[in-house]
């Protein structure tokens, strides 16, 4: 089974806020893909390697608009506590999840999926903004950027993973 995924790195020119955007080929149905996409479990899955866990709001199953999940894993040689919110939901075409409380001045993951004939392309957008001002810049340019794409990129390998094979059937109902 290959793992189609795209990756470009663009930085907003209005603000400087960099962005990643990714996308993904998954040979499944979209409504699959999107309730994989927002299924908290297979999340704590793909990001296993982190130790990240679910630790308030949403802990397992699905999560749905106005719902929130608190996030802690080991990123960059810290524990980290991430709130997330899911502010807009357009099932099965798209939902986002804003940062309300964590490390970074603003977090805004917007995901897109979008049928095709032989399955559903999963779009990711990820704009982000750190503290610290110069020295943030520079530390997303040299590798806060990349090591967040990585992550994205073994999220989406598991959605894929499980999409394509029957693993998806002890997450989702279709």
């Amino acid at each position: 089974m290959s793992h189609q995924c795209g990756g470009s790195l663009i930085f907003n020119s209005h603000t400087s806020m960099p962005s990643i955007h990714l996308t993904t080929f998954i040979a499944a149905p979209i409504e699959r893909v999107f309730d994989l996409s927002r299924h908290i479990g297979l999340h704590k899955i793909s990001q296993q390697h982190n130790n990240e866990e679910a630790i308030a709001g949403v802990t397992s199953g699905l999560i749905n608009q106005g719902e929130w999940v608190t996030w802690k894993a080991k990123h960059l040689f810290k524990t980290r506590i991430m709130t997330v919110k899911i502010t807009e939901m357009k099932s099965p075409g798209y939902f986002e999840g804003v940062m309300e409380k964590g490390d970074f001045v603003s977090y805004t993951h917007k995901h897109h999926f979008k049928e095709v004939q032989n399955g559903t392309i999963m779009i990711d957008e990820l704009e982000f903004e750190t503290p610290y001002n110069v020295f943030g810049k520079l530390l997303n340019r040299v590798y806060l950027t990349n090591y967040l794409q990585q992550l994205l990129h073994a999220r989406n390998k598991t959605i894929k993973d499980f999409a394509e094979t029957a693993k998806w059937k002890s997450y989702v109902g279709h």
